[in-house]
Formats: structure tokens, sequence, C-alpha cells
């Protein structure tokens, strides 16, 4: 994903430019920022796989912090606190986590990750249309059985 500096209409909506992005794409902030930035021991608790771009959840969780950072760097005072407060230390742990995205990588090999498989439910399974109740398939649920003796 990229973002065309100045385009778009201002914050404020006066008509002035929007503000310009520092990077142009994820790539770029993960490169050129995120990954100077925020060292972690390897291998470990952390991991990280020098293939990220292969991992889909990866690129989600980067954008997200890409795109909150480019928003929060621009507000005064507190932004970049509220930027690692509740983005950067809810998805760092997520992100570079034992059960996380690199999980099955190291810095020297990427693995792909397994997908999860799943088998189709019955055909009906996801009908909500009403059924008739009958007095003995209530009696059998919690609370019911005192409805249907009264």
């Amino acid at each position: 994903m990229t973002i065309q500096p100045g385009t778009g209409p201002s914050a404020n909506g006066d008509g002035t430019p929007a503000p310009q992005p520092v990077y142009s794409s994820v790539e770029e902030w993960v490169t050129s920022h995120f990954l100077p930035m925020f060292r972690r021991p390897l291998g470990g608790e952390y991991r990280w796989c020098a293939q990220w771009w292969r991992h889909a959840e990866a690129i989600t969780r980067l954008t997200a912090l890409w795109h909150t950072w480019e928003a929060l760097r621009l507000q005064p005072g507190t932004g970049m606190a509220t930027w690692l407060r509740d983005h950067l230390d809810h998805q760092l742990p997520v992100l570079l986590g034992r059960a996380g995205p690199f999980a099955m990588c190291s810095e020297d090999e990427h693995i792909d990750p397994r997908q999860a498989t799943c088998e189709q439910p019955p055909p009906d399974w996801w009908d909500i249309s009403p059924r008739p109740s009958t007095p003995s398939a209530d009696a059998s649920l919690p609370g019911r059985a005192e409805e249907t003796e009264a």
C-alpha cells in the first residue's frame, strides 16, 4: 500500500493540503523506522522473519502500526506516547512473540505458516429460522422446566 503525499482533503476541512506522510509505504516504514528503532534480542522470546512480507498477518499489523504512527506523530504533546501505549505496546508482543506470525521462522529461515483447516458444517447448521418448540425439548433447557409445569 502506498500513500500519495499531499493528496486527499485536509484533516480540518479548511482546504489546506493534508500533511505529507514521512514514509511512502509500509516497507519503507519497516526498514527505515521500525527495525532500526525497536530492537529486541531475537531467537528466544522474540521472533522475526527477514521475509516478513510473506506473512499476511505481519503485513496487516505492521501496516496498522505505520498508519497510526503517521497520524499520531502529528499530534502535539502526547501523540507519540499514545501511539506507543495504545498501538506499539499491544502489537509488538503479538507480532514478535513466540506464538506470533513469525513463530516458525528465524532471521535466517522463512517457514510458511500452516493455515488452519476447517470442515463444512451440516447443510442446515446456519439456519436461524424459528423452529416450533415442543414441551419435551423446552423442558430440557435450563429455566424452561418451570415454564412448562406452570
